[in-house]
């Protein structure tokens, strides 16, 4: 992997394109929260811009490689455009990768912001540049009316300021299929972050959707391991016994065994994952002897959504007097 290369932060005033590097915002506008999602930006002080392609649908609910390729493109290429956002996720981001310019993403370094399946173009993007991108909501989730203010929070800490920022658990979180019915939504009490193992590591974030990550193995856009602070996470189609392949997969690739900690983020209520089936699925693990493992953390399919730097710097703690994960670098 290059050397690491950290996008200016956004400010007041900046322009912000909206791509859809997996599915449609076609699909997305069957449930419009256009409105919602206007005003937060304005009261960021933020102009939304959207893609040539980012309404065109096929069979996939997505669009061709060239029309998601070009929007990408344009938008890194694009000197007025400071923040690249997602539509959504989807199942087949990794499509874009053997088409992509990567010296023109290397030479317009800017943010990149998504989660889900677009871990793959995300970790790539690392992999191939070194430009630092962002695991955080979608275009889309600004569309949540209410119980938005700490996704919003996280997502201004790591985007536009350079302090380190230490995450904390939410108070509670939600697991509904909000964007149905804003005036019914349910709040569930955190029980607070799992303490898996104990330890103390500092090292280079790599991670986001475990299930989509995997899915660079063995290719040329899968970043190193070696040395990496792994922040993983999965939805509800990962029902413990696939969770458990696919971590174990991912921590037998070469350079895996040099990983530094490892934090997992809250899982959907459907995936049937518990904290007994976790400690055992970790316990499975070698190199669970001796790094630090935290889970429960508010990253993933789950409301809030915390924002962290693919790329950037990162502590994890879990002793008997502190448990923290603080962005060091983002």
């Amino acid at each position: 992997m290059t050397n690491v290369v950290f996008p200016p932060k956004l400010k007041a005033g900046d322009v912000v394109r909206v791509v859809a590097p997996a599915r449609s915002r076609a699909m997305v506008m069957e449930h419009d929260h256009t409105g919602v999602i206007a005003s937060r930006f304005a009261e960021l002080g933020l102009t939304l811009t959207y893609g040539r392609h980012v309404d065109e649908r096929d069979a996939f609910d997505s669009s061709s490689v060239a029309s998601r390729v070009a929007d990408l493109h344009e938008a890194f290429a694009d000197p007025s455009v400071a923040a690249i956002l997602t539509v959504i996720g989807g199942y087949n981001g990794n499509e874009l990768l053997p088409y992509l310019d990567w010296e023109l993403i290397r030479a317009n370094p800017k943010i990149l912001c998504g989660y889900s399946d677009i871990t793959a173009l995300q970790n790539a993007v690392l992999a191939r540049t070194g430009l630092v991108t962002y695991s955080g909501p979608h275009w889309s989730t600004f569309g949540m009316r209410d119980h938005f203010e700490q996704t919003l929070r996280w997502f201004t800490s790591v985007l536009f300021d350079t302090a380190p920022v230490a995450l904390a658990p939410a108070a509670h979180w939600s697991d509904d299929l909000w964007f149905l019915d804003q005036d019914k939504r349910e709040l569930i009490p955190n029980d607070g972050w799992w303490l898996m193992r104990p330890g103390s590591a500092e090292g280079r974030i790599v991670g986001g959707n475990l299930c989509t990550l995997n899915l660079l193995q063995g290719t040329p856009y899968m970043p190193s391991l070696d040395g990496a602070l792994l922040i993983i996470e999965d939805d509800l189609e990962s029902h413990p016994e696939t969770f458990a392949r696919d971590l174990t997969s991912l921590l037998q690739v070469p350079g895996a065994a040099n990983i530094r900690g490892l934090a997992i983020g809250r899982f959907q209520q459907a995936s049937r994952m518990s904290r007994p089936l976790l400690e055992q699925i970790i316990g499975n693990q070698p190199i669970s002897a001796r790094i630090p493992v935290l889970a429960n953390i508010d990253v993933g399919h789950t409301y809030p959504l915390a924002t962290f730097p693919i790329g950037g710097q990162g502590r994890l703690v879990v002793t008997d007097t502190e448990t923290s994960l603080t962005l060091l670098r983002h």
